[in-house]
């Protein structure tokens, strides 16, 4: 493949069916924020499994309050208490009432709650109301939040913290998930050094690893730093060989630059039914990324500059790993989005989707998008952006004033 034989973002994004989800494991639920499901949850019961009371107040028939008022009190006999945790036995008649705390059972023949503070008891028993209510006011029914038997989360969702409290609440203490891909990430280049060493002239510290690691993890992967791979081919040969033994999926971090593009795709090459599907993308940053299949196993050349590594890592990357856990849509997912208005003109080229840093703020009410102006070696104007705007493939840039969708940092 000739290099720089550029291909669209779509069209790389078709190569994502090439690689399978990951197979499965059982993780106790305290253990299962952010995995993936493997299966399909169906209630087992209903929640809640009675029909209890949202307030501390008394439990009656809504038909004994009707017309009710501060100058019309309806008249009930109390005639006990829900105990909290306890079973609602005492069968309610007409004309009575029991007391009831939030989360109390109701008990038979109840259909309401009257809140305790438009309440008065008196010293015989009676209970003076002073407001009506309607029939299941205050009550939450036995299955109104979830029915047994209902389909509650779907296979492929990433759990999120409401999530796992539904599993609590449906008595499931473990839970079917999708292995969590296990990413090595190798830096390669006679400059880069470990974030601990001394600088010597034309070296320089190696950040991309980090900062991928933490987008792996922030996107549900296991990253492995597998270290510093110099410029020669047997090194470089050897280290994807050991990850290759145990890992899901390889990052290349600084392998697919002008410089050592001979040097990965020969790596590449040396493995039996290796292939070759990108050797470049009309993106920017990030325009010579590499992206191989060596057997079942992907294998990313990432840019090394650390903005484009990033935002490769974002576009491309991240739904290769949302195909390997399972997820049921492979395109990109975005975090949070807003929509605001550009502050300035953005020129681009025709031909490549452009991915543009910028800074949100709220100015006069209106919420404004601020282009982070850099080049993409400047790792600082990362820090900088909220996040980005992406510019169409065939448009020639975005004017001041137009709406546009930011697309969050997580």
């Amino acid at each position: 493949m000739d290099f720089f034989r550029l291909q669209k973002i779509s069209e790389v994004l078709g190569y994502v069916k090439k690689f399978h989800p990951l197979g499965t494991e059982s993780v106790p639920l305290a253990a299962a924020w952010n995995r993936v499901l493997a299966a399909e949850v169906i209630a087992a019961a209903d929640v809640p499994e009675f029909s209890r009371s949202t307030m501390d107040g008394y439990a009656v028939r809504a038909q004994d309050t009707f017309g009710a008022g501060p100058g019309n009190p309806a008249w009930l006999t109390i005639i006990g208490e829900v105990g909290m945790g306890e079973e609602a036995r005492l069968p309610l008649a007409p004309g009575q009432a029991q007391r009831i705390a939030t989360g109390g059972m109701l008990p038979p023949g109840a259909d309401a709650v009257v809140m305790l503070e438009y309440t008065q008891e008196l010293a015989d028993q009676t209970l003076e109301v002073y407001r009506s209510v309607a029939p299941l006011e205050n009550v939450v029914q036995q299955g109104e939040d979830v029915a047994a038997g209902s389909a509650v989360l779907p296979a492929g969702l990433r759990l999120r913290p409401q999530d796992v409290g539904l599993l609590a609440a449906l008595g499931v203490t473990s839970v079917q998930v999708r292995r969590q891909p296990r990413v090595a990430i190798i830096a390669t280049g006679d400059e880069i050094v470990p974030p601990e060493a001394p600088l010597q002239h034309g070296q320089m510290r190696d950040a991309n690893s980090y900062a991928l690691a933490a987008q792996v993890a922030a996107q549900g992967g296991e990253p492995l730093l597998l270290g510093i791979v110099p410029d020669r081919l047997e090194a470089l040969v050897a280290s994807v060989e050991r990850a290759l033994e145990t890992m899901d999926l390889i990052l290349l971090s600084g392998g697919s630059s002008v410089g050592t593009r001979d040097l990965t795709i020969a790596a590449i090459q040396s493995f039996p039914g290796a292939e070759i599907l990108v050797h470049g993308v009309a993106i920017s940053p990030g325009k010579p990324t590499i992206l191989a299949r060596i057997g079942a196993k992907p294998l990313f050349g990432l840019p090394g500059h650390p903005v484009s590594a990033m935002v490769v890592m974002e576009v491309l990357v991240r739904p290769v790993l949302r195909r390997l856990l399972g997820q049921t849509d492979s395109t990109p997912t975005w975090g949070r989005t807003v929509t605001a208005s550009l502050s300035r003109n953005v020129a681009s080229t025709p031909g490549r989707e452009d991915f543009i840093r910028v800074r949100v703020r709220q100015d006069g009410g209106i919420l404004r998008a601020e282009p982070v102006l850099g080049k993409s070696g400047l790792i600082s104007t990362m820090v900088k952006a909220d996040g980005w705007v992406r510019i169409p493939l065939n448009a020639e840039g975005l004017e001041q004033g137009e709406r546009v969708e930011v697309l969050l940092f997580d």
